[in-house]
C-alpha cells in the first residue's frame, strides 16, 4: 500500500521518502521517514502552517526576509510565501536528499519552492551556522533576517541528533539573535503541548516569549484533537 519514492544515505542515517494510501481516508499520504523514525507527514501540516503564519503575524512592516531551518516536505516553506509582505525566503536543511526532492518534483507541492522567484533552498547545518559568526548567507556575512522559524527537532528536548543540543540553551538563544532584525522573532516547532519550561528557556534570552498552543483533529483516530505548539520570541 506503500511506493518508495526515494532513499539515500546521510550523515545522521538513512532518509526516505515515501506515498501511502490509506484506503480508510481514500488518500495519498507523503512521508519522510529517518531510519524507521517519521519526520513528517502530509496528512498533519497543521503546526507546520501555523510556525509560518504566527511568525509572519508577530512582526511589523513589509519588505521582510524570513529564515527556515528544515524543509522537509516545504508546508512551513509554503505558509511563509503566502504573505505577500515577505520580500525573501531562505531554507536551509541539513540532508541533500530533501533539496533534491523539490527540486525533482518529487514532493505534494512539486516544483513550487525551487521554482519561486523568493525563496532560495540552502543545503547547509542550521545549527551550525547559528553558532557561526558568518550565519547564514555565505553572500552576506552576518546577515540578519525579521524571522527565523525552525522546524528541525521534535521538540527542543527531543533531538533528531546531537548537532542540535546546545542551540536550546540560553547561549544558543543568545548567539542566533546576532541573525536578527531589531523587533525580530524566532519560531520553534514542537509536536508536544506547550511547556513552560520551554518557554521560560527562552524567556531567559529574549526580552519577550510565549507558547501558542495548536489544535487540530487526527483523521485516523476519528477525530480525537491533537494539540502541538509554536513558541515564539522576540529580540527588542
Amino acid at each position: 500500500m506503500f511506493e518508495e519514492l526515494d532513499y539515500a544515505p546521510t550523515p545522521i542515517g538513512a532518509i526516505s521518502l515515501r506515498r501511502r494510501h490509506i484506503l480508510s481516508l481514500e488518500i495519498d499520504v507523503f512521508e519522510i521517514l529517518l531510519g524507521e523514525e517519521h519526520l513528517m507527514s502530509s496528512l498533519f501540516t497543521a503546526s507546520e502552517v501555523a510556525l509560518a503564519d504566527l511568525g509572519i503575524r508577530a512582526l511589523a512592516g513589509e519588505q521582510l526576509d524570513v529564515l527556515v531551518g528544515g524543509l522537509g516536505l516545504g508546508y512551513t516553506a509554503q505558509a511563509v510565501l503566502a504573505h505577500d509582505t515577505v520580500r525573501s525566503l531562505t531554507v536551509v536543511d541539513l540532508l541533500e536528499p530533501v533539496i533534491r526532492w523539490h527540486e525533482e518534483g518529487l514532493v505534494p507541492m512539486k516544483r513550487e519552492l525551487a521554482d519561486n522567484s523568493r525563496c532560495e533552498l540552502v543545503q547547509g547545518d542550521f545549527f551550525a551556522l547559528a553558532a557561526s559568526g558568518n550565519g547564514f548567507d555565505p553572500r552576506q556575512r552576518g546577515r540578519q533576517y525579521d524571522a527565523i522559524l525552525i522546524d528541525i527537532d521534535h521538540t527542543p528536548d527531543r533531538l533528531l541528533h546531537g548537532g542540535s543540543q546546545g542551540f536550546y540553551t540560553q547561549d544558543g538563544f543568545t548567539a542566533v539573535q546576532r541573525f536578527l532584525k531589531p523587533g525580530g522573532v524566532v519560531g520553534l516547532w514542537s509536536d508536544e503541548a506547550p511547556d513552560d519550561a520551554i518557554t521560560n528557556r527562552l524567556a531567559e534570552a529574549f526580552d519577550e516569549a510565549w507558547a501558542e498552543p495548536v489544535v487540530f483533529p487526527n483523521p485516523l483516530q476519528d477525530g480525537r484533537e491533537v494539540t502541538q505548539a509554536v513558541y515564539l520570541a522576540r529580540k527588542v
